[in-house]
Formats: structure tokens, C-alpha cells, sequence
């Protein structure tokens, strides 16, 4: 019969066991994960298989099986993920900024908008194939992500409201497609409609105007 002490010491390494692996479990999902998402952003879907996948992760395929489902459960992963893409990247405190009316607070959003989507490729990606292809996996990614930004517009408009007359759903909608179209437009060509895109001073530019037409809007 096992002393207390046995016993303790028994119970203390089955204590750790199950924690080891549920770390080791979740430490290789997030390997996974991140392998997808840039293998995603370099090669977009046309390479994009459980293979190539786990090759890039450096784990056994069956892994990708066990803990996805497989390739759509993947994919679905990558889409939740990305539903906390602006909440991640854009801080939702004011950065000491006093924000007293609804267009300060865009005027902010539109820059780190923009900021965060020029620092972004797999963003970039997935907004170019949101207009350019209709895949069950695009419109998985796509949906997660448009909702994420509705969600963090309310939650970081809080008590602010628009100026009477203007709906600002398709204000915004547009201001953000702009940004969008510009960012992309800079990746591919370093231009947007005869607008040089290619240096601090060009984006400054950019800025400037993006700031101005907010402004015209919301005053």
C-alpha cells in the first residue's frame, strides 16, 4: 500500500499531466493556425491544402484532422480568427485622444483603419478575393470579418451619434471601401487613380485627404 506521501506525489504528477497536454495540445493548434493563415497570405487558396499546411507547420497532417475536422474546419479557424483582426490591431482606447463628437471618432478609425490594412497581406488577400471570387471558403472568411467590423464600429461609437440626415452605414461603408480599394491598389501598382502610393510622405498625403473628406461628412 502507497504512503501519503506516495499517494501525494502520485496525485501531483497526474495533476500535470492533463495541463502538459491540454499547453502542448493548444501550443501545436496555434503553430497550426499560424502556418495557415501565412501560407494562406503567400500562396492564397490555389496551394492551399492540409498538406502544404502541415508541412509549413512541421506537425503530422492527422493533427490538422484532429483538432480542425479537416480542410473546412481549418478554414473556419482562420475566418474566427480574423473576426478579431481589428479588435487586435486597432487599440480601442482613444490613445489620449479627447473624443467629442462622432466625427473625431471616424476621422481616428479611418486612419487606423488604414494604417492596419496596409500592414496586413492576408488582409489585403482576402479583401481582393471578397470582390473577385464567390468560394464557399471566401464567403466563410468574409462574413466573419464584415461582422467583426460592425461589431467594434458599435462598440467603439458607444454614446457618439452621427449628425442628423446623414445614414452613416453607407458613409462609412463607403469611406472604408475607399480605403480598401486604395491600400489594394498600392500593393499591386504603387497607385491609385494617378495617386503615387509609395513612400511615408505619399501615405501622409493620402492621410491628409482621407481626413478632410471624413470631415466634410461629419464636420
Amino acid at each position: 500500500m502507497l504512503n501519503e506521501t506516495a499517494m501525494a506525489a502520485l496525485e501531483q504528477t497526474g495533476a500535470n499531466e492533463p495541463e502538459k497536454r491540454i499547453r502542448d495540445r493548444s501550443a501545436t493548434e496555434r503553430a497550426i493556425l499560424k502556418a495557415a493563415k501565412n501560407l494562406l497570405a503567400e500562396e492564397g487558396f490555389q496551394n492551399f491544402g492540409i498538406n502544404a499546411v502541415a508541412r509549413r507547420a512541421g506537425c503530422d497532417k492527422q493533427l490538422i484532422y484532429r483538432y480542425y475536422g479537416g480542410l473546412d474546419g481549418l478554414v473556419e479557424a482562420i475566418g474566427a480568427d480574423l473576426g478579431n483582426w481589428v479588435k487586435d490591431r486597432i487599440p480601442e482606447d482613444t490613445g489620449g485622444m479627447f473624443l467629442l463628437t462622432y466625427g473625431d471618432l471616424m476621422e481616428r478609425l479611418s486612419l487606423l483603419f488604414l494604417e492596419a490594412l496596409r500592414d496586413d497581406p492576408l488582409m489585403r488577400r482576402i479583401v481582393a478575393w471578397e470582390i473577385s471570387e464567390n468560394t464557399e471558403q471566401v464567403r466563410r472568411l468574409s462574413e466573419a470579418r464584415s461582422k467583426a467590423l460592425g461589431l467594434w464600429l458599435d462598440r467603439m461609437r458607444g454614446s457618439l451619434t452621427p449628425p442628423k440626415g446623414i445614414d452613416p452605414a453607407a458613409v462609412n461603408a463607403l469611406i472604408f471601401a475607399s480605403i480598401q480599394h486604395l491600400v489594394l491598389s498600392a500593393a499591386a501598382g504603387g497607385q491609385c487613380a494617378g495617386l503615387v502610393l509609395k513612400n511615408g510622405k505619399d501615405w501622409e498625403k493620402a492621410a491628409t485627404a482621407l481626413k478632410r473628406l471624413v470631415r466634410g461628412v461629419y464636420g
